[in-house]
C-alpha cells in the first residue's frame, strides 16, 4: 500500500505544507479566533459580568484559539 504525496496535511492543528509555507496555518488560527471570539464576545463585552469572570473565559476560550 503506497502513501499518497500531497503538497499540506494538518497534524496536530496545523496545517503542514510541502514548501514550508505557514500562511494558510496563520489564516486558519485567526480564522479560528474569530470564531470564538464571536461565541464569547456575549459576556466578554457584557458590563454586568464581573472582571474575573471575563478574564477566565477569555484564557479558557480565545486565548487558546490563537496560541
Amino acid at each position: 500500500m503506497a502513501i499518497p504525496k500531497v503538497e499540506k496535511f494538518k497534524y496536530l492543528g496545523l496545517i503542514i505544507q510541502q514548501k514550508g509555507d505557514i500562511d494558510e496555518d496563520i489564516n486558519q488560527r485567526i480564522k479560528a479566533c474569530w470564531i470564538k471570539w464571536k461565541y464569547a464576545s456575549n459576556v466578554l463585552c457584557d458590563k454586568i459580568m464581573p472582571v474575573g469572570l471575563k478574564d477566565k473565559i477569555y484564557r479558557m476560550i480565545v486565548r487558546p484559539a490563537v496560541l
